[in-house]
C-alpha cells in the first residue's frame, strides 16, 4: 500500500511545503483539501494554484493521488443551492484530473440531528451522486463517499446503502473507522461485513476516550466543536484504534491501494504533535503494520 499525507494535517504550510514535508518524512503521496481561504489547499476552480500544485508534485516525487473538498449541499433541497454544490463537485473532478489524481472524498450532504426531511434529502443526494457518477467515471476519477458524522452517511450500513443504490463504479466508501468509532457506530468487524467490498480509500488517524460513555454529539459537520468532544486526537498507533487488525483486513478484503494519513492538526493542533513529527511517526507506525499485514496475509 502506499502512505499519503493529507493537508489537514499542514495548516501552516502551502501545499508545495507540505509536499516537501510529506516527501521527508517519507510518505509516497498526498491527498489535498480543495476549499477556499485554507493555506495547505487549492481554491475552488483556480487552475493556476492546481498548475503549480502538480509542478511542486513532480519536483518533490510526490504525487497528488486525491482532494478533499468540503461542499455539504448535494442533498439540499434548494435548487439554486444543490446546482452549486454540483458544480462544485464538478470542478473538484476537473482538478483531479488536472492534477493526475484519482480519488475525490464526498460528505454525503448535511444531515444533524433535529433535520426533517430525511427522504427527500437522501433523493437530492442519490440525484447529485448519480449526476456526478459519469463525469467522474469519465474523468478516471472516484468518488469516495466518507463514514462521516453530520452527513447522511455517518454509519458503514448508510454508507454502503447509498453507495449500493447509486451502483456506479466511480462512486465507492471512503473508510473511516476512526470516525465510526467515536460516533460510537460500527467497529472494524461491522464495519467491513456491510462495506468492505465497497472501499476506494480509506483515511487513517486514531484517538483516545476522555470519556467512552459519553454519548456522541456534533453540531457541525467537518469538526467536533471543543466543547463537544469526549476524545482526544492521537498519532496513528497510540490510540484505541486497532489499526494493525484493520490492514489485514483491508489486504483480506482485496484493497491495497492508498493509506491516506489524516493527522487532525487543523482543528486539534493541542493533542498532537508538531506535523513534521506526526507524520513521520505516522509512518514508522503504518510501515512496520503493513510488514506484519503481508505475513499475517502470506501465513
Amino acid at each position: 500500500m502506499r502512505l499519503a499525507g493529507h493537508t489537514l494535517g499542514t495548516p501552516n504550510h502551502t501545499v508545495p511545503q507540505a509536499l516537501a514535508l510529506f516527501r521527508a518524512a517519507g510518505l509516497d503521496a498526498a491527498e489535498v483539501i480543495y476549499q477556499d481561504d485554507y493555506k495547505s489547499g487549492l481554491p475552488l476552480g483556480d487552475r493556476r494554484s492546481a498548475m503549480e500544485a502538480l509542478k511542486a508534485a513532480e519536483g518533490e516525487g510526490v504525487p497528488i493521488v486525491g482532494l478533499t473538498p468540503y461542499t455539504t449541499a448535494i442533498n439540499s433541497l434548494d435548487d439554486a443551492e444543490w446546482h452549486k454544490a454540483v458544480d462544485e463537485f464538478r470542478g473538484a473532478i476537473d482538478t483531479a484530473q488536472l492534477l493526475g489524481a484519482d480519488r475525490v472524498r464526498v460528505y454525503a450532504g448535511s444531515w444533524h440531528p433535529g433535520d426533517t426531511d430525511h427522504a427527500a434529502r437522501w433523493g437530492q443526494l442519490r440525484k447529485a451522486l448519480e449526476t456526478l457518477a459519469p463525469v467522474a467515471q469519465q474523468a478516471g476519477v472516484r468518488l469516495c463517499v466518507e463514514n462521516h458524522f453530520g452527513t447522511m452517511t455517518q454509519t458503514a450500513a448508510d454508507t454502503a446503502a447509498l453507495v449500493r443504490e447509486i451502483a456506479q463504479p466511480s462512486v465507492r466508501v471512503l473508510y473511516d473507522q476512526a470516525n465510526l468509532t467515536f460516533t460510537h457506530d460500527e467497529n472494524y468487524e461491522e464495519a467491513f461485513a456491510v462495506q468492505g467490498d465497497l472501499i476506494g480509500h480509506v483515511h487513517v488517524k486514531d484517538l483516545v476516550f476522555t470519556d467512552p460513555n459519553a454519548a456522541f454529539r456534533a453540531t457541525e459537520t467537518a469538526r467536533v466543536n471543543a466543547s463537544e468532544r469526549a476524545v482526544r486526537s492521537r498519532v496513528v498507533g497510540s490510540g484505541v484504534v486497532p489499526w494493525a487488525r484493520i490492514l489485514v483486513a483491508l489486504l483480506q478484503h482485496g484493497y491495497d491501494d492508498v493509506l491516506s494519513v489524516e493527522l487532525e492538526y487543523r482543528w486539534h493542533p493541542q493533542d498532537l504533535p508538531a506535523p513534521e513529527d506526526g507524520f513521520r511517526e505516522s509512518v514508522a507506525v503504518l510501515r512496520s503494520m503493513l510488514a506484519d499485514s503481508a505475513k499475517v496475509r502470506n501465513a
